[in-house]
């Protein structure tokens, strides 16, 4: 089997290591964050770090503890309690801008996971009420 077809994403970024500095970082912003904190329900953010971190891994071809733990991931539904206006995204945007920062991705893979993730962060607003 050649190399080329055995690749993937996940494996050419760093597996899983990669996938939690990545939420790691991000969680850091949100813990301070007086619109985004209030979104998650446990005080401790760590059990939030660790269900992105294996939703990250299952979407870029990493194993599929996500699906195996929770289900469908059925992103929409899951963030509708939650108001998401433009401002809960842009906040969003702007932690996981500072944790994708620190990864040394290469510009090809940066930019493949940011297009990614401007347009989960659009999909998951639900209200333009403040």
């Amino acid at each position: 089997m050649s190399n080329l077809l055995s690749s993937n994403f996940y494996a050419e970024v760093g597996g899983r290591p990669t996938f939690e500095k990545l939420c790691v970082e991000f969680y850091k912003g949100v813990a301070d964050d007086p619109v985004l904190k209030p979104m998650y329900p446990e005080e401790d953010l760590g059990p939030a770090a660790e269900r992105l971190t294996m939703f990250l891994e299952q979407y870029w071809g990493g194993p599929g503890t996500y699906s195996e733990q929770r289900g469908h991931p059925r992103l929409r539904m899951r963030h509708m309690p939650f108001k998401v206006n433009p401002d809960a995204r842009d906040r969003w945007l702007l932690h996981m801008r500072a944790a994708v920062d620190t990864l040394g991705l290469s510009p090809l893979h940066e930019a493949t996971l940011w297009d990614y993730l401007e347009r989960a962060a659009q999909a998951m607003v639900n209200t333009v009420d403040e």
